[in-house]
C-alpha cells in the first residue's frame, strides 16, 4: 500500500489544494513539459475547483525515472492512477501532447465506465486522426533546441544554462518520440463533449485541424481561437481560466447520474 501511495503522489500535483471544491480539472502538459507549467492556471482556479496536474516520468523531480516513449502505455499509466480519485465530476485539459494523451485517457476510462471526464478541452494540437509525420525525436540535441526555440515555449530561460538543458533533454526528446510515433486507432470516439483551443499564429496547430477534433466526440463540440502561436496560453490565462471554470460549472450543475451536459457552440 505504500509503495502504491508513493506512485500516486508522483503523478498527481495539487499546487493549491482544497477540500471543498465541488469540480476537478486534471491537466496534462506537452511535450518536454511539467506539472509546474499548470501552476498560473490552478492558481486562478483553485481553491473552488481541484486542479490535479501530472507530472510524467522523466523530468524534475522524477528525472532518474526512465521516459515512457509510447503514448499508449503513458495512457494506461494514467488511467490506473486517476481510477484512485473520487468521484468529483472532472473535466480533463491537455495542451499539445497533452491532448491527444487525455483523450486517450478519457477513451479508456470511458470503455471502463469509470471516472470518465464529463468534458475534454484539448488545447494546440492536431485532431487525433491527423498526423504531422514529424520526427524530430531522431535529431540531435542542437535539432530539438531549434524545434523548442522556433515554437517559443516558456521554458526557454533553460537554453541558456547548459546543466539545466542536459536534464531536460532527455524528456523532450522522450515526449516527442511518444507523440510522433502515435497511430490513433480507427473508431475511438468519446462520449463526452470537447472544447479545442488554438493560438492564431501556431505553426504546428492549423485551426482547421483543430477544429477537426469535432469529429472525435458524440456529443457537442466548441472551439475558441486566441491570439499567439503554440504557446498562447501564457498570454490567456485569465480567459483560459474563465472558459475552464464555466466549463466546470456546467457539468457540476447537473445530477452525476445524468452526464456531460449538452451544450453547443458559442
Amino acid at each position: 500500500m505504500a509503495h502504491s501511495e508513493a506512485e500516486f503522489n508522483a503523478w498527481i500535483r495539487r499546487y493549491h489544494p482544497s477540500g471543498a471544491a465541488t469540480g476537478r480539472v486534471v491537466c496534462f502538459p506537452h511535450a518536454g513539459g511539467s506539472a509546474t507549467y499548470f501552476h498560473p492556471l490552478s492558481q486562478r482556479i483553485a481553491p473552488d475547483i481541484d486542479v490535479i496536474a501530472l507530472q510524467y516520468p522523466g523530468r524534475q523531480d522524477r528525472r532518474q525515472e526512465a521516459c515512457i516513449t509510447d503514448i499508449g502505455a503513458l495512457a494506461d499509466r494514467i488511467a490506473e492512477q486517476l481510477l484512485r480519485l473520487d468521484d468529483t465530476p472532472t473535466l480533463f485539459f491537455g495542451h499539445s501532447m497533452g491532448a491527444t494523451l487525455a483523450f486517450e485517457v478519457a477513451w479508456r476510462l470511458e470503455q471502463a465506465d469509470r471516472k470518465a471526464p464529463r468534458r475534454l478541452v484539448v488545447s494546440g494540437r492536431n485532431a487525433p486522426g491527423i498526423a504531422r509525420g514529424e520526427k524530430i525525436h531522431q535529431r540531435d540535441d542542437a535539432g530539438i533546441i531549434a524545434e523548442v526555440r522556433n515554437l517559443n515555449g516558456t521554458g526557454l530561460a533553460i537554453l541558456a544554462d547548459t546543466e539545466i538543458l542536459l536534464l531536460a533533454i532527455p524528456a523532450i526528446r522522450g515526449d516527442y518520440q511518444a507523440i510522433e510515433t502515435y497511430s490513433y486507432t480507427q473508431g475511438r470516439i468519446l462520449q463526452c463533449p470537447i472544447t479545442a483551443f488554438a493560438g492564431d499564429s501556431d505553426p504546428r496547430a492549423e485551426i482547421k485541424d483543430v477544429d477537426a477534433w469535432r469529429q472525435y466526440t458524440e456529443s457537442d463540440f466548441r472551439i475558441r481561437i486566441f491570439t499567439g502561436g503554440h504557446f498562447y496560453l501564457a498570454s490567456h490565462i485569465p480567459a483560459i481560466a474563465a472558459e475552464i471554470i464555466s466549463a466546470v460549472d456546467e457539468m457540476t450543475s447537473l445530477d452525476g447520474a445524468r452526464g456531460p451536459s449538452p451544450v453547443g457552440p458559442r
